[in-house]
């Protein structure tokens, strides 16, 4: 059986897009010549691979269940084919995608972003916002780099920390808590909070904290950003808990004060996430070590 690897991309970029069309443009072949391609896929298979459903294209079960594989196996031969050549950041020309949280691309964006073109001009950094739910684009290829306080459990991302900071309360300036001599975990407690959290969750670890002492918190709000809430807080008695490293820069111009937080709690770590596929990944590497030194000097100036 001669095998053709143009029908591994071919099935590929099927099985990704879910379209002929789609594919083609992702290969940047003509619409004719991707439906060849996939006459060829489904003589191969014995699988007809996608089906009309009205006005739109459905995979099959064996599909569905040989996608990933797929997607797998193109990458690895795209990494056995490709020659292994020095980096040349002069003429370097790509475009990354990292998930940061939105506190971290201001934290440490800038500084990332001055340190690659001042090396790669032709690089490109494209800063997208983090999702309510788990996504798969960083193990798809997708995604570059993720950093948020999360670290994976799939065993095929890698996770560093690149940073950690405490835990502090934001208010505004004049809030109830800032006329006391030191807040307690009482006054903590009573006060009405607004939580940061993406997938608008009401508790986390805070509130099992504050359990352990007999005590309750009202959570009133969620915001999906740190920026976000501490508009809310500006304006009001609603406090903020956040790490201080990621609302330092911001407290100041908002009219905010930082309070420290009465309770015992680990710091908030930073992660810096990628998939394992871009290990030897010269560019990759180049721009981990600059996102590396970006944010843990950014944490560490505004402890």
């Amino acid at each position: 059986m001669q095998l053709d690897l143009n029908l591994l991309a071919a099935l590929d970029a099927l099985l990704e897009e879910g379209s002929v069309a789609g594919a083609a443009a992702r290969l940047h072949v003509t619409a004719p010549a991707m439906s060849r391609s996939l006459g060829r896929i489904r003589r191969t298979t014995g699988d007809q691979i996608l089906v009309r459903t009205g006005r739109t294209m459905t995979p099959t079960p064996y599909a569905i269940a040989v996608r990933e594989q797929v997607h797998d196996l193109l990458q690895q031969v795209q990494g056995v084919l490709a020659p292994s050549r020095e980096l040349d950041l002069t003429t370097l020309e790509r475009t990354f995608t990292l998930r940061w949280h939105d506190s971290l691309v201001a934290l440490g964006g800038p500084a990332l972003l001055a340190a690659v073109r001042g090396q790669a001009p032709g690089v490109r950094l494209r800063f997208i916002a983090e999702s309510s739910v788990d996504t798969p684009e960083l193990r798809r290829g997708e995604v570059d780099l993720e950093a948020n306080a999360n670290r994976p459990s799939a065993p095929d991302v890698r996770a560093e920390n690149v940073g950690e900071s405490r835990l502090v309360i934001v208010v505004r300036q004049g809030h109830p808590l800032t006329r006391v001599r030191a807040v307690t975990a009482e006054g903590y407690a009573a006060a009405e909070h607004i939580a940061v959290s993406r997938r608008g969750n009401l508790g986390n670890a805070l509130d099992a904290a504050l359990a352990r002492r007999a005590l309750t918190r009202r959570v009133v709000a969620t915001a999906p950003t740190e920026a976000a809430a501490l508009e809310f807080a500006r304006g009001s008695d609603l406090l903020i808990t956040a790490p201080e490293a990621t609302t330092r820069s911001a407290v100041a111009g908002l009219g905010l004060v930082v309070l420290p937080l009465p309770l015992e709690l680990p710091s908030a770590a930073v992660y810096l996430s990628w998939h394992q596929r871009y290990d030897t990944d010269h560019a990759h590497t180049w721009l981990r070590g600059l996102a590396r030194t970006a944010l843990t000097e950014a944490a560490r100036s505004s402890a």
